[in-house]
């Protein structure tokens, strides 16, 4: 079973590369952040033609947004993180398929809005922690895909990439982040690459071509499905065709 992770910047502009990764790759499951428009608006037929079935939740005003894309039966068990009823950011979505339970996530970066913006990106990841501990407590296998905002270490960022008041680096994101994993998440990437440097986002210019990277599209995995990596993979190949994402996909593949 392949999972993947693909930030694409607004689908509606790169729904060819979504289409040609789908065809390149052949995730069973595909999860989508920052599509940039109402579910409506998703080029689904496309990705159906392909043998994927789509389930989108959408914004209007072409912000946040995130789909789920897969070949495998799947059941939506959350639209929205659970949590704050009123949080109507469109953020998070979670299935259940394959015997498992994965939740797709567009975290909050933080940058924006101040400390207040800030909070509200700790508040997410408290948020999430808890939804993670209910379904381990619950012994669900359970995978968080997506993009974290979230360079968890030092060794995930080129040198002088970003200062270190950046939201995506504080050191409250971080201690977020590895609450996460001390809850017995794996993180899959590291699990099998510890030492190297893998980035997952570049920003617009010559950041790729220099590799300025980040990491920040991660794989979390519980026990269950830890226990099944047989490789885990960053597919460069998105990023460097024409008109990329900013992004490129993460894959994990499970025995």
């Amino acid at each position: 079973m392949k999972l993947a992770t693909f930030n694409v910047n607004s689908i509606r502009q790169r729904a060819g590369h979504v289409a040609r990764f789908l065809e390149r790759a052949q995730p069973d499951l595909l999860f989508l952040q920052e599509t940039r428009c109402t579910a409506e608006q998703v080029p689904a037929m496309e990705f159906e033609a392909l043998g994927y079935r789509t389930h989108a939740i959408g914004q209007q005003g072409g912000r946040n947004g995130v789909a789920v894309i897969s070949r495998m039966p799947f059941e939506v068990v959350a639209e929205a993180l659970p949590g704050d009823a009123e949080d109507a950011q469109a953020r998070y979505i979670e299935v259940r398929a394959g015997g498992m339970q994965a939740a797709g996530i567009y975290l909050p970066n933080g940058n924006s809005g101040g400390e207040a913006g800030f909070a509200y990106k700790i508040a997410w990841m408290e948020r999430l922690r808890a939804v993670a501990q209910d379904r381990l407590d619950a012994f669900i296998p359970f995978a968080v895909l997506g993009d974290f905002n979230v360079c968890p270490t030092g060794a995930d960022l080129a040198p002088g990439a970003l200062p270190p008041t950046d939201a995506l680096v504080r050191p409250e994101t971080r201690a977020r982040f590895r609450a996460l994993l001390h809850l017995g998440l794996t993180d899959a990437l590291r699990a099998l690459h510890p030492a190297e440097t893998l980035f997952t986002y570049w920003d617009y210019g010559a950041a790729f071509e220099t590799n300025r990277g980040l990491r920040i599209d991660h794989v979390l995995l519980s026990a269950e499905l830890a226990e099944r990596l047989e490789a885990c993979e960053v597919d460069t190949m998105p990023r460097g065709e024409a008109q990329p994402s900013d992004h490129t996909p993460v894959i994990a593949t499970l025995r």
